[in-house]
C-alpha cells in the first residue's frame, strides 16, 4: 500500500510540475513580440525619471501635464517608509535619488506643503541636508544654479586629447563611464545655465547656502592618498583651467564632437543608456544648437523611446535589454520543449542572428586592435559597445538549437562569436562586460569618480558565462589555454564560505549560479572541493518557505557576504539551476525551491517580482529586468523535469 500511495504521489507532483510548466511556457510565448524577439520593461530606481522630468524643464520643453501627472504618481508610489527614495524596492534611504525625486516632484507643482515633500525635506535634513548629493546630482543642480560649479569637479575639456600613455585617457575608463563624460565634459567648460521657466529650486533641502559649498568629500571607497593627491591636483587645475588657450579648448571641444558624432547611434543612442543621451542633448543646446538641430532632435527623439507609460503611471527606463531578454527566453523554451516552445524560440534567435556585429571595431579595439567583431550588444543596437555577457548567451542559446534540433543557419554567428570572445579575454584570466584589461583601479579616486564605478574589470560571473559558452562548444581545460586560464581565475575569486561575487545580478546568489554551471560543462568533476563547498553554502542559505533571495546590502564594501532577503523568484531559480549543475538534483533543498516555485506561480502562469534582483554599479545603481520572473523560474522548473527523467542526472549544456 505504502508503494502504491509513493507511485500515486509521485504521479500527482508529476503531474502538476508539467501543469506548471505549460502554464509558464504559455505565459511567455504569449509575450513574444510580432518579429519572434522578446523585451521586457527595464526598470532603475527614481533618478531616471526624476532626471527626465528636470530635462524637459532644463531645456524649457513645453509642459506635458498628462506625462509628468504619471511619473509624478510613479515617484510618490516608490517613496519609502524612511521618507527619501531608496535605489532597491523597500531599501535604504539614497541621498542623491530622494534630491531628485523630491526636486522633480515640485518641479511638476506638488506644493512643498504637501505630507510627502515635508517627510522627504525632514528625511534629507536628518541626514545632513543635500550637500550629501554625489557628484552626478551636483552636476545636474550646478546646471540649474542651485550649487556653483566649485561644488563639482573640474573636468578639462582638454582630457579628451591626452595620449594613452597618459594616467587618465578615456580608453582607461569604461563605456558608461567614457560615453556620460565625454559631453559632460564639453557641459562643464561650457558652463550653461537651465533654462528652468518656472524658476524651481530646492534651496530648502540644504542646511547651509547652497552656493557656499564646495566640493564633495572623500568617497567610503576612496584611498585618502589618492584621494589627497587627486584634490590637490583638483585645486591647480581650479585656478588654471581659465588661462588655458581657447584655441586648445575649442580643439578639444571639436574633439569630444567627433567622438560623439561617430557614435551617436541614431534614436539608440550613444551608448544606448539614458545619461549619455541626455548629456548630448544638454550639450548641444549649450553649443547653441536648436531643438531642429539633426544630433540633438534624432537623440531627443530616442530619449522618449525608454518610456513606459501606463494608464496612470509612466517611468523612464535607463536602456532597454532586447537581446538579453530574448536570447535568455531562448534558453528557457528550449528547456521546457514542445511543439509551440521550440519553434518561438528558433524565431528569436532568427532575429538575433542580424543582431551581430560584424563590421564595427568598437572602443574595445584599443587595447585589442587585432581581434575581429563579433558581439553582440545588449540594446537594439549598439554597434561600438558589443558585451561579452550577452555575446556568450546568445552563442550557447543558438549552439543548442542546432545540436539538439539539427536548426541550420547559426554556425557562422557561432564562429564568429567564439573567436571574439576569445581575443576578449583579460590577462589575469578573467572576462569583462565590455573592455578587456580595465584595471587602472587608481582612476575611482579622482574626484569624479564617488560612486566607484569608473571601471570594467574582469568579474566572476562574466568569466564563467565566457567558460560556459567555450566548454559548450567542445573547448576543455585541457585543450584550451582560454578555459583553464578561466577556470583557474574562477578557483582563486572563490569565497570562503563557498560562493562567488555577482557583478551584473544580486549578487552571491547570481555569482555562484553562474560559477557552477561553468565549471560543470568546463569537465571540473561535482565531487571537486570547489564545488562541494558551493552547493552546500547554497544550500544553507535557503530560506524556510523554500525560495531563495538576496539583499542589495550584500554589496557593501565592508565585505559580510550574502545577506537575507525575502524569496524571489528569480534568485530561486538561480539557486535551482546552481545546485542542478552541481549535480544536486535529487537535494532536498532543491524539491522545496520547486515546490516554492510551484505553490507562487500567479494566474497568469509566471511570476510576481518587486524587489530589485540585478546590478548597474554595486551600492549605486540597481535594476529590476520584469522578464526575470517569467523566463527564469520556467527554465529551473524544465530543468529540474528533465533531469529527473534521465538516468545521468548531468547538465549538458552551459546555462
Amino acid at each position: 500500500m505504502d508503494s502504491v500511495n509513493a507511485t500515486s504521489r509521485e504521479a500527482l507532483e508529476s503531474s502538476t510540475l508539467e501543469s506548471s510548466i505549460a502554464s509558464a511556457t504559455q505565459g511567455v510565448l504569449g509575450l513574444q513580440q510580432s518579429d519572434g524577439h522578446w523585451v521586457f520593461e527595464l526598470e532603475a530606481d527614481c533618478t531616471i525619471p526624476a532626471e527626465y522630468i528636470l530635462l524637459r524643464h532644463y531645456l524649457a520643453e513645453p509642459v506635458d501635464t498628462v506625462l509628468e501627472a504619471k511619473i509624478g504618481n510613479y515617484l510618490r508610489r516608490v517613496q519609502g517608509a524612511h521618507g527619501g527614495w531608496p535605489l532597491v524596492h523597500d531599501g535604504e534611504f539614497d541621498m542623491s535619488a530622494s534630491v531628485k525625486a523630491y526636486f522633480a516632484l515640485k518641479m511638476i507643482g506638488d506644493s512643498t506643503d504637501s505630507p510627502h515633500m515635508v517627510r522627504a525635506r525632514e528625511a534629507i535634513h536628518a541626514r545632513g541636508g543635500a550637500i550629501n548629493s554625489n557628484v552626478f546630482t551636483r552636476f545636474l543642480l550646478a546646471t540649474f544654479g542651485v550649487v556653483s560649479w566649485r561644488a563639482v569637479p573640474v573636468l578639462p575639456i582638454e582630457i579628451v586629447l591626452l595620449p594613452f600613455w597618459s594616467p587618465f585617457h578615456l580608453n582607461k575608463i569604461s563605456y558608461w563611464a567614457r560615453t556620460t563624460m565625454v559631453p559632460l565634459m564639453v557641459i562643464a567648460a561650457l558652463k550653461p545655465r537651465a533654462k528652468n521657466p518656472k524658476g524651481v529650486g530646492i534651496d530648502e533641502l540644504f542646511l547651509q547656502d547652497p552656493r557656499s559649498i564646495g566640493m564633495t568629500a572623500k568617497a567610503p571607497h576612496q584611498s585618502m592618498a589618492w584621494f589627497l593627491l587627486f584634490r590637490a591636483l583638483d585645486a591647480i587645475l581650479r585656478v588654471v583651467e581659465p588661462m588655458f588657450p581657447k584655441r586648445l579648448r575649442q580643439r578639444a571641444i571639436d574633439a569630444a564632437l567627433a567622438f560623439t558624432e561617430e557614435r551617436l547611434n541614431g534614436e539608440d543612442g550613444m551608448g544606448a543608456i539614458y545619461p549619455p543621451m541626455a548629456n548630448i542633448v544638454m550639450m548641444y543646446d549649450a553649443l547653441g544648437k536648436d531643438e531642429n538641430f539633426p544630433p540633438r532632435a534624432i537623440t531627443r527623439r530616442g530619449i522618449d523611446k525608454l518610456l513606459v507609460i501606463k494608464s496612470e503611471e509612466a517611468y523612464c527606463q535607463p536602456c532597454v535589454s532586447p537581446v538579453w531578454d530574448t536570447t535568455l527566453t531562448a534558453h528557457a523554451l528550449l528547456e521546457a520543449g514542445g511543439d509551440k516552445a521550440v519553434p518561438a524560440a528558433k524565431q528569436g534567435l532568427d532575429w538575433l542572428i542580424p543582431k551581430q556585429e560584424l563590421e564595427v571595431k568598437g572602443d574595445w579595439a584599443v587595447k585589442r586592435p587585432g581581434v575581429r567583431p563579433g558581439g553582440w550588444a545588449f540594446q537594439y543596437n549598439n554597434a561600438h559597445y558589443p558585451d561579452l555577457d550577452d555575446t556568450a548567451v546568445v552563442v550557447m542559446s543558438m549552439d543548442r538549437m542546432r545540436r539538439e534540433h539539427g536548426a541550420t543557419g547559426y554556425d557562422a554567428a557561432i564562429d564568429r562569436g567564439r573567436e571574439w570572445i576569445e581575443g576578449m579575454q583579460s590577462d589575469d584570466g578573467g572576462w569583462a562586460a565590455f573592455d578587456v584589461d580595465n584595471l587602472e583601479y587608481y582612476l575611482n579616486n579622482i574626484p569624479f569618480s564617488d560612486h566607484g564605478a569608473l571601471l570594467d574589470p574582469p568579474t566572476e560571473d562574466v568569466t564563467a558565462r565566457c567558460i560556459s559558452m567555450l566548454a559548450q562548444l567542445g573547448e576543455t581545460a585541457k585543450t584550451s589555454k582560454h578555459v583553464a586560464d578561466g577556470v583557474a581565475y574562477l578557483r582563486k575569486t572563490q569565497h570562503p564560505e563557498g560562493s562567488w561575487y555577482g557583478r551584473w545580478g544580486m549578487n552571491f546568489i547570481y555569482g555562484t549560479w553562474s560559477v557552477l554551471c561553468a565549471l560543470n560543462m568546463a569537465g571540473v568533476p561535482h565531487t571537486d572541493p570547489m564545488m562541494r563547498k558551493a552547493a552546500g553554502w547554497l544550500a544553507s542559505i535557503q530560506n524556510e518557505d523554500g525560495g531563495w533571495g538576496e539583499d542589495a546590502v550584500s554589496y557593501r564594501l565592508d565585505y559580510k557576504g550574502w545577506e537575507p532577503a525575502p524569496s524571489t523568484a528569480s534568485q530561486t531559480a538561480w539557486a535551482l539551476l546552481a545546485l542542478m549543475a552541481a549535480g544536486e538534483v535529487d537535494h532536498p533543498a532543491v524539491a522545496r525551491g520547486v515546490e516554492y516555485l510551484i505553490a507562487t506561480q500567479n494566474e497568469k502562469g509566471l511570476w510576481d517580482e518587486s524587489r530589485y534582483t540585478a546590478t548597474g554599479f554595486p551600492r549605486v545603481f540597481y535594476l529590476r529586468y520584469h522578464g526575470y520572473p517569467k523566463f527564469f523560474p520556467l527554465w529551473a522548473l524544465a530543468r529540474y523535469r528533465n533531469l529527473r527523467n534521465t538516468n545521468s542526472r548531468v547538465v549538458g549544456v552551459g546555462m
